[in-house]
Parts: C-alpha cells; sequence; structure tokens
C-alpha cells in the first residue's frame, strides 16, 4: 500500500484486509485530508469477524449515503422510460449484463466456439496479456474444460438466449443489454438477436448528443447502464463482477427482489450444452427446475460470502 499526499488517494489496499488496517494506515489521512480516495475502489474489507456495526455502518454508506449526481439519474430515468414505450404502450423490460469482452474472454482462459484463426489470435492476446499464465499454451485445453465444469466461464450470447427461452421469454421480450463491446462482435451476437430481436443498448435508446457527454467518463455510462438495470422488471446476469453483484444486493435492498434477478447455474448449464442428444423439452425441464431458487429472493448470509450481493443478514435484520 502506499499513499499519494498530494491527490488524497491511497493505493494497493490488500485483498480482504481485516478492519484494524484502515483504523491503522488509512483512517489517519483521512483525519488529515478530510477526503480520501481509494483505490482500485473495490471492497477491500473483509467480509468475516468484521463488528457488526462496521458492517451496518457498510450497509447504511453504500444503499443510502452515496448518490448518483443528478445528471445520470436523470438520463437513466429517460432511457428506462424509453424501453418501457417502445412498442407505444407501457411494458416491462428486461436488463441482460452480458460479460462477453474481449478482455474477459481472454483472461477466463476458457474455450469457446470460433475459427482456427480466432482461437490462434485469443492464444496470441493470452499469451501477450498474461505470459505467467498462459506458458505455453499446452496444458490450457484441460484447464479451460474444468473450468466451463464448475460453472466459471462466461455464458456465450448465443448460450444466455438459449436459457432465457427454455425459462419461457419470447422473442417479443423487450431487452436493455448493458455490456462493452462483445468479442466477436455481430457474428457472436446473431444467435441472441435472432432468439430476441428487440435488443437494444443506451446508445440505441439515446440520441448522440444525449450521449455524447457521458463518454467523458467511462464510469458514467457504467452508472447509466447500472441505473437502467436497477430499474428493469427482470435482471439477468451472465458472469460475475461487481457491477451485477451490487445490482442484485440493491434489488433485494430496496424491495426490489420481488422482481427477478436471474443467475444463472453455469456449471448445470454447461452440462447440459454438452449433451447434442437432449431434446428440448427435457432441457426446458432442466433449465426451469434448476432455476426455481435462483431469481433473487434474499438469502441468509454465510461465511465469506459478499454481503453487497446478499446484503439480507447484516443489512436488513434488526436483530
Amino acid at each position: 500500500m502506499y499513499v499519494d499526499f498530494n491527490r488524497r488517494t491511497v493505493k494497493n489496499i490488500p485483498k480482504y484486509a481485516p478492519a484494524q488496517f484502515y483504523v491503522d494506515n488509512v483512517l489517519p489521512r483521512i483525519k488529515e485530508k478530510k477526503i480520501m480516495s481509494i483505490k482500485p475502489f473495490v471492497d477491500r474489507l473483509g467480509y468475516d469477524n468484521v463488528p457488526m456495526k462496521i458492517n451496518r455502518l457498510r450497509c447504511r454508506v453504500n444503499y443510502h449515503a452515496l448518490k448518483f449526481l443528478p445528471g445520470i439519474e436523470e438520463m437513466a430515468d429517460k432511457l428506462a422510460t424509453r424501453m418501457r414505450n417502445r412498442t407505444g404502450n407501457v411494458n416491462p423490460y428486461m436488463a441482460l449484463h452480458l460479460r462477453f469482452e474481449k478482455g474477459m474472454v481472454g483472461l477466463s482462459f476458457c474455450d469457446f466456439a470460433g475459427t482456427r484463426e480466432e482461437k490462434a489470435m485469443m492464444a496470441e492476446y493470452r499469451q501477450k496479456q498474461w505470459p505467467r499464465r498462459f506458458k505455453n499454451g499446452s496444458h490450457l485445453w484441460s484447464l479451460a474444460l474444468e473450468k466451463r465444469k464448475e460453472g466459471r466461464c462466461p455464458l456465450e450470447p448465443g448460450e444466455i438466449g438459449f436459457i432465457l427461452r427454455a425459462m419461457g421469454y419470447t422473442k417479443e421480450t423487450q431487452i436493455y443489454v448493458a455490456s462493452g463491446q462483445v468479442y466477436g462482435g455481430n457474428n457472436r451476437m446473431a444467435p441472441l438477436r435472432n432468439m430476441f430481436p428487440n435488443l437494444v443498448t443506451k446508445e440505441d435508446l439515446a440520441s448522440k448528443e444525449e450521449i455524447e457527454h457521458f463518454k467523458k467518463h467511462v464510469t458514467s455510462l457504467a452508472a447509466l447502464d447500472f441505473l437502467v438495470c436497477l430499474k428493469s422488471d427482470v435482471f439477468v446476469m451472465t458472469h460475475g463482477g461487481n457491477f451485477a453483484k451490487l445490482i442484485i444486493g440493491f434489488r433485494r435492498y430496496m424491495g426490489r427482489h420481488r422482481l427477478k434477478s436471474i443467475k444463472p447455474d453455469k456449471g448445470l448449464m454447461s452440462k447440459f450444452f454438452g449433451d447434442p442428444y437432449m431434446p428440448w423439452a427435457t432441457f426446458v425441464e432442466d433449465v426451469m427446475i434448476t432455476h426455481q431458487t435462483r431469481t433473487g429472493l434474499p438469502e441468509a448470509t454465510f461465511p465469506h460470502y459478499d454481503l453487497w450481493e446478499n446484503p439480507l443478514s447484516h443489512c436488513m435484520c434488526r436483530a
């Protein structure tokens, strides 16, 4: 860890540092500067053996104190309203957080469908970005199979499309896509778009002039996606990460758990997708049964569990 004394920044906080670490290293700087920035801005305080009063304070800060800028709130409200009125009537909409950017695909070290040229380019990209993990690449195929079986690979756009259709969502479903640039572009998105033609992004809903102001800061664009997802009738995540966890946690805390937040069981899904002889009716039944309890209802918090995704025990219980 080190402190930038001029810019009021504390950097490289150890992951899951205990509360005492902040008391010893961060609190003195806050007392001196009044306001400090912690980078990278992710949850770095451990979850276990943290006093309840500190966890309750985290809840109040996360769900009540922190606010988005008025301009971001207003634009997000406009986008959500436009989503509901796309067909001329007030309709529900689904928000899909699609994690299939090039960096995510590369970092996952999973294997995905594609041409030999695509696979060779991805191997070259991984070797350049993560040389220690890549080594000579010979061990990656068995590792990729293991990770997919364990549900640690991002779902491809086409895969999430099959899951949603199996759940009963029709091609008329209005879907807001929160995503960076999808790896593989239009070709990779084609199966999902064929199943659900009413896919839109913030760039589709807003004018060029409206969105230009927010392009100055990538975090502002992410904030718009966050709020539109938060306001959706159904939220679907395709891979882990702080963005999706925070949305599910917010929806649970604010009572939006009555609206679905779907977290696909990627381990079981990989098993289903790997069986070319499975009838569609069997696949539908398995998907429905598997996801009966994966709709975003609050659950008791257990050790090593992320309270931002599931705030029940620390933030929602009085006892």
